[in-house]
This record gives structure tokens, C-alpha cells and sequence, in this order.
């Protein structure tokens, strides 16, 4: 059974906000800006839409419990990779990979 492997889809577009709002917004003010905040605010709706996934398909019996188990445990570790990459590659410093 494949259905859980269709999450791969929620790794790809996680961060699509991220880079948009990085385009659109100007990084000179302090403050937060509202395309920062909208791009959050969809980068949480599709972290919180992988981690529903696997559980409603569990429970439509689509997957067994152990399977939706192992895609939950993977989904923690993948999201936390792309979290610890923007903290520690996302700031502005002198050798910057923003410019790649």
C-alpha cells in the first residue's frame, strides 16, 4: 500500500511559502511583515495537513495503525530537518547561501 507516500508531496510545498514571502518582503524593517505572517500561517496549514494525513487514512482503514505510526515518527524528523536548515542557513551573514 502507497498512500502514505503521497506526503512526499507536503515535504516539497512546505517551504514554497517561505521562499515567496523571502521574494515578495522587505528584509530591511525589523518588524514582522504580513506576507512573513501569511506565508507562517500556510507553511503551518500544510505542516498540520501531513501530520493529519497519515491519521485519516489510518482511520478510513486505508493504512494499519503501525504504518500511520512510522509516517507521524518520520514526518517529526523530516519537518525538524527543514526547521533546523532555515534557523541555521536562513539568516543574513557574510558568506550567505541565500545567494545560490
Amino acid at each position: 500500500v502507497y498512500w502514505p507516500m503521497f506526503v512526499l508531496i507536503f515535504y516539497f510545498i512546505c517551504p514554497i511559502p517561505h521562499f515567496i514571502a523571502k521574494r515578495v518582503s522587505d528584509d530591511s524593517d525589523a518588524a514582522s511583515s504580513a506576507c512573513r505572517e501569511l506565508a507562517y500561517f500556510f507553511t503551518t496549514g500544510i505542516v498540520v495537513s501531513a501530520f493529519g494525513f497519515p491519521i485519516i487514512l489510518a482511520r478510513v482503514e486505508a493504512i494499519k495503525w503501525g504504518a500511520c505510526g512510522l509516517v507521524l515518527a518520520g514526518n517529526a524528523v523530516i519537518f525538524l530537518t527543514i526547521l533546523g536548515f532555515f534557523l541555521v542557513f536562513g539568516r543574513g551573514d557574510d558568506f550567505s547561501w541565500e545567494q545560490w
